[in-house]
C-alpha cells in the first residue's frame, strides 16, 4: 500500500482570484475561484468552486451563462468545491425562444417593454442548480431548468437535458447515466455526511477518507 502524502494545510481564501501557483510562483491565470470572478444577481457560487479555461475571458459570468441577463426569471446555482472544465456552457431558460405558437421568432425582443410574454415561458423552466463537488467536463453543455446532484460528474461534451443523481456519472447527448459512483446505500450516507459543509479545516483533515474512498472514517472524521 502507498504511504499517504499529507495534503495542504489550507485553501485559499474563497475571494482569491487566481488559486493556483505555479512551480515559477505565477499565478495561473486560466484557472479562477468563481465566487472572485462572477460579481451577477443571477449567479450565486459556494466556496471554493473554481472554473478553468485555455483562454481565459474577461467576463466569466457571461461566458458560462451568456444567456442570463441580470434581472432573468432564472438564477443559476454553482455549489461549493464544483469543477467546471473549459468550454463549459449553461444554456439557461432566458435563451430560448418562444415556441407556444406558430413562429418562434423573437419578434418582442426588439422592443423589451412588450417582452413579458417571454419572460413569463423562459420562468417555466425553472432555475439551473449545480450541487457541491459536481465535475464538469470539457465543453459540456447544461440545458435550462437542469439539477445535478451533489458529486456528480459530466462527462466531456455532454449535454444535459434533465436531472442528474447525487454521485451519477453521465455522458452522451442526451446525457444518459453511465454508471453511479456509490451504492445507493452509500450515497445516502454521504448525502448524510455533507462533508462540503465541514470547515475547511476539518475537510483537509479527511482527506485520506476523500481521497481512498472511506466513507466509514469520513463518518468518524466528522466534526
Amino acid at each position: 500500500m502507498s504511504a499517504i502524502i499529507p495534503g495542504p494545510q489550507r485553501l485559499p481564501d474563497p475571494l482569491t482570484l487566481h488559486p493556483v501557483i505555479l512551480p515559477d510562483g505565477t499565478p495561473h491565470h486560466g484557472t479562477v475561484l468563481l465566487r472572485a470572478a462572477i460579481d451577477h444577481p443571477n449567479i450565486s457560487v459556494g466556496d471554493h468552486a473554481y472554473a478553468s479555461a485555455l483562454e481565459p475571458p474577461a467576463d466569466w459570468a457571461a461566458a458560462l451563462a451568456p444567456y442570463l441577463y441580470p434581472g432573468a426569471p432564472e438564477t443559476l446555482t454553482i455549489g461549493p468545491l464544483s469543477q467546471i472544465a473549459h468550454g463549459v456552457r449553461f444554456i439557461t431558460a432566458s435563451a430560448n425562444h418562444p415556441m407556444g405558437g406558430i413562429s418562434t421568432y423573437p419578434f418582442r425582443i426588439f422592443d423589451m417593454a412588450t417582452a413579458a410574454p417571454y419572460v413569463d415561458e423562459a420562468a417555466r423552466y425553472g432555475n439551473t442548480v449545480v450541487g457541491p463537488d459536481v465535475w464538469l467536463g470539457f465543453e459540456a453543455r447544461v440545458m435550462p431548468g437542469v439539477t445535478i446532484g451533489a458529486g456528480a460528474i459530466v462527462a466531456a461534451c455532454a449535454v444535459v437535458t434533465r436531472d442528474v443523481p447525487p454521485y451519477a456519472v453521465v455522458a452522451g447527448n442526451p446525457a444518459r447515466v453511465r454508471r453511479m459512483r456509490f451504492s445507493a446505500a452509500q450515497v445516502d450516507r454521504l448525502l448524510q455526511i455533507a462533508w462540503w459543509d465541514w470547515p475547511v479545516a476539518a475537510i483537509l483533515a479527511a482527506l485520506p477518507a476523500l481521497e481512498s474512498g472511506d466513507i466509514d472514517a469520513l463518518e468518524r472524521a466528522a466534526p
